[in-house]
């Protein structure tokens, strides 16, 4: 092997070894700067308040839907009810970016209450109360 040849060599390993670490921290700082906007999206879309029910009935069943939209998603309480005289806080992550959304309230039957529904912009609502 001339100099030359030994020369090349060590050039074309430093080439190499420099473009791996490049492309090393290209990866790195991509995920990181991933990471970091899916971190603040998600807590920029979840909506949080304090929903109390100032009734004298058992509020079984809370739906939202952002305004426009034509049909309630499911039911916020799941399985739970909310008491006379409770409070319960609730969220809503939904992943949209909107902030006004219809809201329906549903008694337990034989209460005598209707089923009532409002909208709110629950990105500045911090507690909701419902009553007769």
């Amino acid at each position: 092997m001339t100099p030359l040849t030994s020369a090349a060599s060590v050039a074309s390993v430093i080439i190499k070894t420099e473009a791996i670490a490049y492309m090393k921290t290209k990866l790195v700082l991509t995920a990181l700067a991933l990471f970091a906007a899916t971190t603040f999206e998600a807590q920029a879309e979840d909506l949080v308040f304090k929903l109390k029910n100032n009734t004298n009935a058992v509020l079984t069943n809370f739906y939202t839907s952002p305004v426009g939209v034509n049909e309630w998603e499911g039911d916020v309480f799941g399985r739970q009810v909310l008491n006379p005289g409770e409070d319960m806080e609730i969220t809503i992550a939904d992943g949209r970016e909107v902030c006004k959304y219809d809201m329906r309230f549903e008694f337990e039957e034989g209460s005598g209450l209707d089923t009532t529904e409002d909208m709110q912009d629950l990105c500045e609502l911090g507690e909701y109360t419902i009553h007769e």
